[in-house]
């Protein structure tokens, strides 16, 4: 077995960690599924970028759709009132909170880890069975729903939503099913991923009070998404590195390729626009400004002219099933750069309202692109395709260790707060 030289990798995890970091950190403005599934899609794309593996660039359409489901399914657990329980001034809620916020953060970074390592793991001699997974996620979703929810009477977090019950058992499922077919590569993405997402919410969730009690005049809700993407996105991108991949150079099939470029390039951002920047959305969110009607209704038609402009371009340029390390690099940065002018546009640009936390996301980028340009690759290697329940289960407790000192810590720095919550 070979050992991973993490060195040697670290620029590759980087540019993923900044990528899916700043993809979540824009999420915070669109929210829910459709704005997690672009930042996945985001994630999956830089993950393809730095592994150069010539195999991965012909169907990096498919781990960007598979990463955007997988990451966009856990857009529908609530966690408003999770957060607050981290910020309460009581150890036993404030341990809770974290330990919540890294299960749900985790659950993100399963499902969008692993259904990207399955795309990446599936060959034309090995196929996964995709129509069996669904089938087996939707029912692991269902009954792990009705057991914890509706008779063990579990809830996480009442009086909202307990779909964090969905994804856990459609997250076992898709683990049981990889298991079954010894998809090892696969589920070490999903584990790590998970790691990353959960300890990026929950020490994400610890800068966010750190931050509100020192009165730093800057937005720590959206540096807290931040953690949640870049530590995902590490963990992820750890997770590829050090697994062990087949190499199939069968191109998928062109209807596969276009329907699910049609899916990222029109359908996501259609959600998206719809929800959030639509006319009657921005007059919601704009609030009282000058001219509000002539404002929301230049930014609706910028914002709808940009996005079939955006479709437009990438489906001219990847409409041909023949990319390579450059067209990886067009689809990741134009998709990335979209994702942030929308963000611009929904916070109120043409209106003067622009804040500071938005510069970083373009900074980000700039960074993202000199470090492709001027940095070193290696390819992904054949590393280890083992599965170390023990070490995995010292990095869990690790974890929680981690999160009860950070739980006492902050229960030492701050008295009540005027949004903490206390469950128990």
């Amino acid at each position: 077995m070979k050992k991973m030289n993490s060195y040697k990798h670290g620029l590759g995890i980087l540019i993923v960690a900044m990528a899916l970091g700043t993809a979540w950190a824009i999420r915070g403005q669109f929210g829910h599924e459709q704005g997690a599934a672009w930042a996945g899609a985001i994630g999956g794309l830089a993950l393809v970028l730095v592994s150069q593996r010539k195999d991965w660039y012909n169907k990096m359409v498919l781990v960007a759709l598979a990463s955007a489901v997988g990451w966009g399914a856990g857009g529908m657990i609530s966690y408003g009132k999770v957060v607050g329980y981290g910020h309460a001034n009581n150890f036993i809620n404030s341990f809770y909170g974290l330990s919540m916020l890294f299960v749900i953060g985790a659950l993100f970074g399963l499902l969008g880890g692993g259904l990207a390592g399955l795309v990446l793991e599936s060959t034309e001699k090995n196929k996964v069975k995709w129509g069996q997974l669904v089938a087996e996620m939707a029912s692991g979703g269902l009954i792990s729903y009705f057991l914890l929810i509706e008779q063990i009477g579990f809830r996480m977090t009442p009086p909202r939503s307990e779909a964090w019950a969905v994804i856990l058992g459609a997250g076992l499922a898709m683990l049981w099913h990889m298991a079954r077919d010894n998809r090892n590569s696969a589920i070490r993405v999903a584990i790590f991923a998970a790691f990353g997402g959960g300890f990026g919410f929950s020490f994400g969730n610890f800068l966010h009070l750190l931050g509100n009690i020192m009165e730093i005049p800057f937005n720590m809700w959206n540096v807290m998404e931040y953690s949640i993407g870049f530590f995902g996105g590490s963990g992820m991108a750890y997770g590829v590195y050090s697994s062990k991949w087949p190499v199939d150079m069968v191109k998928p099939k062109n209807w596969v390729h276009r329907v699910s470029l049609f899916v990222l390039v029109v359908f996501v951002p259609l959600i998206v626009y719809r929800e959030t920047i639509a006319y009657e959305q921005l007059l919601k969110r704009l609030g009282e400004i000058p001219n509000i009607e002539s404002v929301a209704l230049t930014s609706t038609a910028i914002g709808a002219a940009i996005l079939i402009g955006m479709a437009m371009l990438l489906f001219w340029r990847l409409k041909d099933n023949n990319h390579g390390k450059k067209e990886t690099a067009f689809f990741l940065i134009t998709y990335l750069s979209t994702y942030t002018i929308m963000s611009y546009l929904v916070k109120g640009l043409l209106a003067g309202k622009v804040v500071i936390n938005h510069h970083l996301y373009i900074l980000n980028i700039i960074l993202i692109v000199l470090f492709f340009k001027n940095g070193k690759f290696h390819n992904v290697e054949k590393v280890t395709e083992r599965i170390v329940t023990k070490k995995w289960f010292i990095y869990l407790l690790a974890i929680l260790l981690v999160l009860a000192i950070l739980s006492i810590i902050a229960i030492n720095i701050h008295s009540e707060l005027p949004r903490d919550q206390n469950r128990f």
